[in-house]
Parts: C-alpha cells; sequence; structure tokens
C-alpha cells in the first residue's frame, strides 16, 4: 500500500488551497450544480465528485475562503522530467466570484509548480467562456492555440477549447497575487 501523497497547504490573502476532505463533497457538488458552473463543469454526482475529488488527493485541492469551500483546483504535474508542465482546471462557487479569488488560487498553485521545478502551467477553458479567459489573461496567461472539437456538451456537439499557458521565464517567481485591501480594526 502506497502512502498517501503530501498536499501543500497553501495560503494567500484570502484563500488557502488544502487537502480535500469528506466534509469538502457536499459544497462541491452543490457549486458544481449551479448553472454558471455546471454549463462549464458538466455531469456531477456525488459518485463523481467522491471519485474524482476525494478519491484523488494526488490532483485535486480545495479553494477554500474565510474557512469555506469556495470551490476546487485539479492540479495535474506532468511524469516526464523532459517536459516540465502541470495542467490545471478550476471551478468556484457563483457567491464567491468577482472577489478574485480563482486568481489568488492559480496564483499560489503556480507559485509552488515553479518552486517544484515545473516550467509551464497550462489551462484549457471552451473558448464561449469568455469570462474565465480575461480572467486568466490578466493573471498572465497566454493564448497558445485552439483545440479544436476538444470539449463533448450535453447536447451532443463538439466544441473547441483555448489552450492558454504561463511560463516561469514570464513569472519567474509565479505571477503575482491579486492585491487585497485591508480594513482597519476598529
Amino acid at each position: 500500500m502506497t502512502a498517501a501523497p503530501i498536499v501543500p497547504r497553501l495560503v494567500g490573502p484570502l484563500v488557502t488551497l488544502r487537502r480535500v476532505t469528506a466534509a469538502d463533497q457536499a459544497p462541491l457538488l452543490a457549486a458544481l450544480h449551479e448553472p454558471e458552473v455546471a454549463e462549464w463543469w458538466v455531469g456531477y454526482t456525488a459518485k463523481r465528485v467522491r471519485e474524482e475529488f476525494l478519491e484523488r488527493p494526488d490532483i485535486t485541492r480545495v479553494i477554500e475562503v474565510e474557512g469555506q469551500t469556495a470551490g476546487a483546483l485539479y492540479v495535474m504535474r506532468g511524469d516526464d522530467a523532459e517536459y516540465p508542465t502541470t495542467v490545471m482546471h478550476l471551478f468556484i462557487a457563483t457567491r464567491w466570484r468577482g472577489r478574485q479569488i480563482g486568481a489568488e488560487a492559480l496564483a499560489l498553485a503556480i507559485r509552488h509548480e515553479f518552486a517544484s521545478g515545473i516550467s509551464r502551467v497550462t489551462l484549457d477553458p471552451n473558448v464561449k467562456n469568455e469570462g474565465v479567459i480575461r480572467s486568466y489573461h490578466r493573471l498572465g496567461f497566454q493564448t497558445v492555440g485552439v483545440l479544436r472539437d476538444y470539449q463533448l456538451r450535453p447536447n451532443g456537439e463538439l466544441d473547441d477549447g483555448l489552450l492558454l499557458d504561463i511560463t516561469r521565464r514570464d513569472f519567474p517567481e509565479g505571477p503575482p497575487l491579486p492585491e487585497r485591501r485591508v480594513t482597519p480594526a476598529r
């Protein structure tokens, strides 16, 4: 029996990335059923959340904000040392949108990957997901190209994906964290 991989706890000004626990299953499933999330993350059931998130601690992280499960991040590092690339996917529950939660989660994860020897991180959102593409560009991701007929949609049609990347050459220490305003204590 192999030991469970060590999942680093990464803490930013607002976001914590941590290992998924059983307590995260219900909030993750609820987020995945929100129409604005389910449009891009299709077909999630309790079984699928358990299999893809809880049973894959090597690639999954919870995005926690203010002690609550706000979303999740896949971190899939390649096994070939010749190609030091990590692929990431994430979603954020709609109640947390507009606060740069995803940008902070990605910046934390990318900084960790770059510090671990990875030189490139890629994302591949649906080309029609324009809002998330704009936010990825603001973070420093560059468009590499279009992945034609990439995602099978519920209606049976295929949509294209957009291949984006960010490299350690672009940001040797990783992309900057979003600026956060600190409210003084009264």
